[in-house]
């Protein structure tokens, strides 16, 4: 996180000397996103669109990885990053600009950034993507490096001339091999798992074993089957957090809250997020449930709000909120998200949590019991909010902050 941050460590109160020193480890693929909004409608073929706004931001697991260090988790992210430029601005956003720990990342030289170009219009989106599959880091490579590479893509997609200099750049050192991800991923309180259908993730076994709390997230099931029993690292979970629609499909329910019933004999939290209504939880332990509704907002960009929601989440289970806390809290940081450019870089932070909190209470005709929701953000937040400066997705990467 940037030294401008607020102080609030969410987990302070929790902290003991034995304790790993990641809070949450994440994997998964970094891209460059590029985000248009404020389009009228959809592109139509064959004719020109002009976006009233554009911003460009890391992607694609940044988006998680920035939204848990902004609320104050030491946050461990291993992924592949490109030697061009776009994967020089990701790296640098995510461990300069938010504090995030890449001792586990490596540069793939010769291999160019996926990107995602994000077009934002009548509260959706819609993306377009390119990438190629970042090959695996060789068993003596050393890890959180960046290593400088010459490399040009053809029509294929291969690379004619990747001769790599191998010379770090502003990273750690290569010249001591470090354990290698996924063999070796760190102790953690909590690692954030993409479930796929067919697909086991060794490393996710092994953090769990080591004692981390194993939050799944899942995407849509293209083979149509639909099969909580295809999703091998579902045992391994503390909570499984699909949306609704995913949710009801993988239950053969047509109630989000009976789904989320039937989730929670399969895992110890179910949470299923609903939309504009808010989520609603299960802790298979207790039984107990709670609903909270969605925060009205007027969305910019949704990119990244799942994401957002997840963070916040794991951010009150980390600290042992009650439950209903846990989705509360949540929803407002996916809420104060969607409000912003960009996916990572839209992500809240506390300054921003405690603007809205005092906002909202001197606003005529606001509901006493809704502002009772969120009543439990008086112990955490600072007596006064001051303004920070958060990086913010800006219109190209050339421009430096």
């Amino acid at each position: 996180m940037s030294t401008d941050t607020p102080g609030i460590d969410p987990l302070e109160a929790l902290r003991a000397p034995r304790d790993p020193a990641c809070d949450v480890f994440l994997t998964g693929p970094v891209f460059l996103d590029i985000i248009f909004t404020g389009l009228d409608s959809a592109p139509v073929r064959g004719t020109e669109s002009w976006a009233r706004g554009m911003g460009s931001s890391p992607g694609g697991v940044a988006n998680m990885a920035t939204a848990l260090a902004r609320l104050g988790l030491h946050t461990s992210l291993a992924a592949a990053f490109g030697d061009d430029h776009y994967g020089e601005y990701c790296w640098d956003a995510l461990e300069q600009g938010e504090g995030i720990d890449l001792s586990m990342s490596h540069t793939v030289p010769g291999w160019h950034s996926p990107v995602t170009v994000s077009m934002a219009y009548e509260g959706e989106r819609t993306m377009v993507s390119h990438g190629h599959e970042a090959p695996a880091p060789a068993p003596d490579a050393g890890t959180g490096s960046r290593a400088g590479a010459a490399g040009t893509e053809n029509s294929t997609g291969t690379t004619e001339t990747g001769t790599s200099t191998g010379t770090p750049e502003n990273g750690t050192s290569t010249g001591a091999a470090a354990p290698v991800f996924p063999q070796c991923p760190p102790r953690a309180r909590a690692a954030i798992a993409s479930l796929a259908p067919g697909r086991s993730e060794p490393w996710v076994a092994t953090a769990a074993r080591d004692g981390a709390l194993v939050f799944g997230d899942v995407g849509w099931d293209e083979t149509g089957r639909w099969d909580l029993d295809a999703l091998p690292d579902l045992a391994h979970c503390e909570a499984f957090l699909p949306n609704a629609e995913e949710a009801m499909r993988y239950t053969r329910t047509d109630c989000p809250r009976a789904a989320a019933h039937a989730l929670a004999e399969r895992v110890p939290l179910a949470v299923v997020t609903l939309g504009a209504e808010g989520a609603y939880a299960v802790d298979g332990r207790t039984g107990t449930a709670a609903a909270v509704p969605a925060i009205e907002v007027e969305a910019l960009d949704p990119t990244g709000a799942g994401d957002v929601f997840v963070a916040g989440f794991v951010t009150g289970t980390l600290a042992d909120w009650p439950l209903a806390d846990r989705l509360a809290f949540a929803g407002l940081t996916a809420a104060l998200s969607v409000q912003e450019f960009g996916g990572s870089l839209s992500a809240p932070g506390w300054a921003e949590i405690a603007a809205w909190w005092q906002l909202i209470r001197t606003c005529d005709r606001q509901d006493p019991a809704a502002l009772e929701r969120y009543a439990f953000l008086d112990d955490l937040l600072p007596a006064t909010a001051r303004a920070w400066p958060l990086r913010r997705a800006v219109p190209t990467i050339g421009f430096r902050q």
